[in-house]
């Protein structure tokens, strides 16, 4: 089970036909048993409550921060016990005689499609917080526009976007976003972007340019979503070796623990550790290019296995010769290693032309929203 504890500050409440309601809340460094115990539960009434929390499919190792108790007590006995995991999640146990009967509820929801847009002042996350909408809108437009932008080193003050995307709204809240259907970038750097995403006659999805030019590349522009470059690719010194050497790559400062997603489709050729590079991944791609991913706290894959580009390889970590936790990213083509921030990618295949009808029909009212008066300068800068 995961170790929780409970917050210090413990609601408790009594009601007017004489019930006591406690609200609780977890935290770290104790199980969710300790916290109904805490909260009153005798050890016989734990255990015919955790008895019925699993019937009702509860997994305790599932249990996070933040988690929050309603317990009902009448008579100085457990009546009700309500657990919500997240805003769209809960459970409820309720005595019934000298029983109790555990129950999942799944919280009612919505599926809207809006238009969102955004205008960088300082940052995406800034710009995000102007719009009312919630920062990880962020995260989700990062991962349409993987093949071209780097949403850290591309993103430039006075960019804009502006997308069609579906949010999952729960009693008029938003709780999450759902797929981006077509979606504009105008940046300084980086140019006009725009892209719809289209179904194909097998079922599979992918985004494609107005034009049905493929908007997927056989390389992603950076193997994270969000990191700066903390150092280019070229001779350099090395603080820990303590000499001059050809750097053989790209460093991108992040947290432990952050998603290092493979390139490009291709294969694993190493998945372990390497003296100076710690935990590595390497990758086999089309093209003779290989890429590998250096000082990871974990691996996801084995050799030999075949992964899809964005598929996670592993996690950034501070393993082998590291001065702190980031990630090493290297590219070799043709067996020399080569700087990944240079190199012009092709595209993947563009639609045939007997599907070009179809998806200028589908897209038409995309396009239209994404055109709209209220941003009729957005492309004219």
């Amino acid at each position: 089970m995961l170790a929780l504890c409970v917050a210090a500050t413990l609601a408790t409440a009594v009601t007017a036909d004489s019930a006591q309601v406690k609200n609780r809340r977890l935290e770290k460094k104790q199980t969710v048993a300790k916290a109904l115990e805490a909260a009153g539960l005798d050890h016989a009434t734990l255990s015919e409550v955790q008895g019925a929390l699993m019937a009702a499919e509860f997994n305790f190792k599932r249990a996070r921060e933040g988690d929050q108790l309603r317990l009902v007590f009448r008579h100085g006995v457990l009546d009700v016990l309500d657990y919500r995991r997240n805003l769209l999640t809960e459970w409820q146990v309720r005595r019934e005689g000298n029983r109790y009967v555990g129950t999942k509820r799944e919280i009612e929801r919505e599926r809207r499609v809006e238009v969102v847009e955004l205008t960088v002042e300082s940052s995406v996350w800034a710009a995000a917080s102007a719009a009312g909408e919630k920062p990880e809108i962020a995260i989700t437009l990062s991962d349409v526009f993987a093949w071209d932008i780097d949403f850290y080193r591309d993103v430039q003050k006075g960019d804009r976007m502006r997308a069609v995307i579906e949010k999952v709204v729960s009693k008029g809240r938003l709780i999450d976003y759902g797929t981006v259907l077509a979606a504009t970038y105008v940046g300084s750097s980086v140019g006009t972007k725009k892209m719809f995403r289209y179904a194909l006659p097998d079922g599979t999805e992918s985004y494609f340019n107005e034009d049905g030019t493929s908007a997927r590349k056989t390389f992603l522009k950076s193997p994270l979503k969000f990191a700066p470059v903390t150092s280019g690719f070229g001779g350099r010194f090395h603080p820990i070796i303590n000499q001059f050497g050809q750097h053989n790559g790209v460093d991108y400062g992040t947290p432990i623990g952050t998603p290092v997603w493979a390139a490009s489709d291709g294969t694993v050729t190493k998945a372990g550790w390497d003296q100076g590079g710690g935990n590595m991944v390497c990758l086999k791609h089309v093209m003779s290019f290989e890429t590998c991913y250096l000082h990871l706290s974990k691996i996801n894959v084995h050799v030999g296995e075949r992964v899809a580009q964005k598929h996670v390889v592993g996690e950034s970590g501070n393993t082998g010769l590291s001065t702190g936790p980031h990630l090493h990213y290297g590219m070799k083509r043709g067996g020399r290693w080569v700087n990944p921030l240079s190199q012009n990618f092709p595209k993947a295949d563009p639609l045939p032309a007997r599907l070009m009808p179809d998806f200028e029909a589908k897209t038409a009212e995309l396009r239209a929203q994404l055109e709209a008066q209220s941003v009729a300068a957005f492309g004219s800068r």
